[in-house]
């Protein structure tokens, strides 16, 4: 393992992180990372050999919005595929919200309990049984004015397990 400071723009977020922090958290934790820097210092971003984070995903999405170009990286190079997925969750027990989807399409049930996470896949597959019984159709268009706010309004579409598509017009 190797510490280093490393342009923003060659880190790779982790599309399988099944951790998201959402609104005001998520300012909150922008204004963390302007206003005490050093904080990234003592907790940097952990990668693996391929640039992809391991650890601190929130982070360096609001590093990203905070418009930082440098930040402090743990290149974790050691690591075999099964210890990243175990550090991936055993690093984001507490804080934010779980992406329930990714999760249940991911992670084995067990294996999160016994990394310390109170799984709740079964409540979530409930409501999705339910929302696929419904025969009716509809659509809405929402207009974003940026790519994040797009993203924003997706992920929170999600969460209500709604069939979300997005059309570039």
């Amino acid at each position: 393992m190797a510490n280093s400071l490393m342009k923003i723009s060659d880190i790779k977020a982790n599309p399988n992180n099944p951790r998201i922090i959402k609104d005001d958290k998520f300012k909150k934790l922008v204004e963390s990372v302007k206003s005490f820097p050093e904080m990234l210092e003592l907790r940097p971003i952990v990668v693996n050999k391929d640039m992809i984070i391991l650890g601190g995903n929130m982070r360096f999405k609001a590093c990203k919005e905070a418009w930082i170009k440098e930040i402090p990286v743990i290149i974790a190079d050691n690591l075999t595929e099964e210890q990243e997925r175990e550090f991936l969750i055993k690093d984001n027990v507490s804080g934010g919200e779980w992406d329930w989807d990714i999760l249940a399409n991911e992670w084995d049930k067990e294996e999160l309990e016994e990394w310390g996470l109170d799984v709740q896949f079964d409540n979530k597959e409930e409501q999705k049984d339910i929302s696929e019984n419904i025969k009716e159709e509809y659509q809405i268009l929402i207009n974003c004015t940026n790519e994040v706010e797009q993203e924003e309004v997706f992920e929170k579409l999600e969460w209500y397990w709604l069939n979300v598509e997005i059309k570039i017009i």
